[in-house]
């Protein structure tokens, strides 16, 4: 059979039927349920390509954060939170400071358990202020958002998400318990991935290896006392028994600012992909504040000599 030529009136058609398809293409709308102070910064390099590319973009958040300020580029819905800004920002930068100190782990990891406990006091405060604001839930509720785009280090969103009936999309570093690798299945043997404080490389001895077993207990207790509270919060919200593991594992995709030149290589999920470029974005800092934060950001890594 001879091929049908280029200028063949069926081609033509369907070309035409084709491009004005094109134009009923339309942006989403997308909720944003973001956790204030430097993970704001990155996400909001994301919303602003998201509104270039013609989705409506609504963030929800409370009017006591860190970063988190009002902007013509997305629709802002700010509630109203009982503590004020002298209090978060004594005890957030009580809270990088503790990041610096130098002791034994059990030093570290107490002093580390006490400020993370103080510091997310904060954050659930505001989700309680957020779920029973009548006001603007009823707004979301009415909205008909098509995805929630969402921290899940504070589960919050994926609160709202479940509540909503609509898809989320996760946008993280890490969550520090290592509940992120159970909710997504990934392996996450201590044999081979270093537990935070050990000082580990993924080049283990037989002895560092049990070290890392040890050291793995404290999620336990990180998990506890983080998601607990936002697992009873979620059940008497949704008025059903529900956990934040199993909020967690209903993620659609999993947008994970990582890039394994400075993480240790691990398995992922097909709906987790990596976007640790995003940090990158095309700033002018003082010489100062580019060692600051270089310094801040692979102070806990260890590299191999080879």
């Amino acid at each position: 059979m001879a091929p049908v030529p280029a200028s063949h009136p069926q081609v033509a058609v369907t070309l035409v039927l084709l491009l004005s398809v094109l134009g009923l293409a339309a942006g989403g709308k997308v909720l944003v349920v973001p956790i204030s102070g430097s993970p704001w910064l990155s996400m909001r390099e994301v919303l602003e390509g998201l509104k270039a590319k013609g989705h409506e973009v609504v963030v929800a958040a409370p009017e006591i954060n860190l970063h988190i300020k009002p902007t013509d580029n997305f629709t802002m819905k700010m509630y109203p939170v009982p503590f004020t800004q002298e209090e978060m920002d004594k005890d957030f930068h009580a809270f990088l400071k503790g990041g610096f100190e130098e002791g034994s782990f059990l030093e570290r990891f107490v002093r580390t358990y006490q400020r993370m406990k103080r510091l997310s006091d904060f954050p659930f405060i505001s989700c309680e202020y957020l779920l029973y604001n009548k006001e603007l839930m009823r707004y979301l509720e009415e909205s008909k958002f098509d995805v929630v785009f969402t921290d899940p280090v504070i589960p919050c969103g994926p609160i709202v998400a479940e509540h909503l009936s609509v898809p989320s999309v996760y946008f993280l570093r890490g969550i520090p318990c290592g509940i992120d690798f159970e909710a997504t299945q990934c392996p996450n043997p201590p044999s081979y991935v270093p537990r935070v404080f050990t000082d580990n490389t993924d080049h283990m001895s037989f002895l560092q290896r049990v070290k890392n077993l040890v050291f793995d207990v404290q999620n336990f207790f990180l998990c506890d006392f983080m998601y607990q509270p936002y697992s009873k919060l979620a059940s008497e919200f949704l008025q059903r028994d529900v956990d934040v593991l199993d909020l967690l594992r209903k993620a659609s995709v999993w947008l994970l600012r990582l890039d394994f030149v400075l993480d240790y290589p691990r398995p992922l999920m097909p709906n987790m992909i990596l976007v640790g470029g995003v940090n990158c974005a095309h700033k002018d800092l003082p010489q100062h504040s580019v060692g600051y934060l270089a310094f801040y950001e692979i102070k806990d890594y260890t590299f191999t000599k080879q």
